[in-house]
């Protein structure tokens, strides 16, 4: 029999046994903590920006009008893509100097939400703070095609540079995806 160092007892058999079938429920439970952090961690958004350009040129039913659009196809492709179980948010939002007025810069998808998402069926200005664009609340698998409409009014307020006829007007919109 051994005596333990400050305590003055002596170690059993069974005491030990003890000590060992805790060290391996603690080895246990490290390994399922671990394995938990890393399925969590291994969850991954895409976004691939299927139309990085988009060139608007307004028709005289649009100045009567007063607004120039690109809808569906004609509009902004954005493809994305997650596995995890909460699914993913896109968001847009313009950034760098704007020449457009963000009031009058407007966008809106009619992609259908994802399952548990939703999506931005009107109009909306586009400015410099994210817009929630469209979302799923599941695992989102194969790419979905996210068509983003964009609309440009008031466009008798921007004037074309005298003998050139046209004036061309550029804003950066910049695309992030979000997992909740």
């Amino acid at each position: 029999m051994e005596l333990r160092r400050g305590k003055r007892r002596r170690k059993s058999a069974r005491t030990g046994q003890a000590s060992g079938a805790c060290a391996i429920a603690s080895a246990i439970l490290c390994v399922a903590l671990l394995w938990f952090r890393v399925g969590v961690a291994s969850a991954t958004a895409f976004i691939n920006i299927v139309t990085p350009a988009l060139t608007l040129t307004p028709t005289p039913t649009d100045y009567a009008n007063d607004f120039v659009e690109a809808t569906g196809p004609a509009g902004v492709a954005v493809k994305v893509k997650t596995n995890s179980p909460n699914g993913l948010i896109l968001m847009v939002r313009s950034s760098g100097t704007t020449q457009i007025a963000s009031s009058d810069l407007l966008v809106r998808t009619m992609t259908p939400p994802g399952t548990g998402g939703s999506t931005l069926i009107t109009y909306t200005p586009l400015g410099a703070t994210n817009l929630n664009l469209w979302s799923t609340g599941v695992a989102q698998g194969p790419f979905v095609v996210v068509q983003m409409d964009v609309r440009i009014r008031n466009l008798f307020g921007y004037g074309d540079a005298g003998a050139a006829g046209t004036t061309s007007y550029t804003n950066t919109l910049t695309f992030t995806v979000f997992e909740p």
